[in-house]
C-alpha cells in the first residue's frame, strides 16, 4: 500500500488533521516522536503548526526540510483501528506502543 498526504490542518499542540490518498481522513498526534537532530526544531509548537504539504512529494514537510513518511502519520492517526493492525504490523510498528 503506498500512501501519500492529499491535505492537512493543524488542530493543536502536535496534532494535524489528515487526509490520506486512501480516502481516509484522521488525526496524527505526534507528540513524542521528534527523536534525532532533525525533529528537534518541532517541539517548538511555533514552528511544528508551520508545515505545509508538499504536492510533488505527496508529504507534510516543515521549512527546515523535516518530514514524517505518510506511513507514519497513517499509524499515529489509525493505530487503534482493528482491520489495520495486519498493515501495520507487516510497516513494523508495534501498537500497543502507540499511544
Amino acid at each position: 500500500m503506498f500512501l501519500h498526504v492529499v491535505e492537512a490542518k493543524y488542530i493543536d499542540n502536535y496534532k494535524i488533521e489528515i487526509l490520506f490518498s486512501d480516502g481516509h481522513r484522521g488525526v496524527a498526534d505526534l507528540e513524542g516522536s521528534f527523536r534525532g537532530k532533525a525533529f528537534k526544531a518541532l517541539r517548538d509548537l511555533e514552528i511544528f503548526s508551520r508545515f505545509t504539504v508538499d504536492d510533488e512529494i505527496e508529504k507534510i514537510v516543515w521549512s527546515n526540510g523535516t518530514d514524517f513518511a505518510p506511513e507514519f502519520l497513517y499509524f499515529k492517526a489509525f493505530w487503534d483501528v482493528p482491520e489495520l493492525q495486519a498493515q501495520f504490523r507487516a510497516w513494523g510498528y508495534k501498537t500497543e506502543q502507540a499511544a
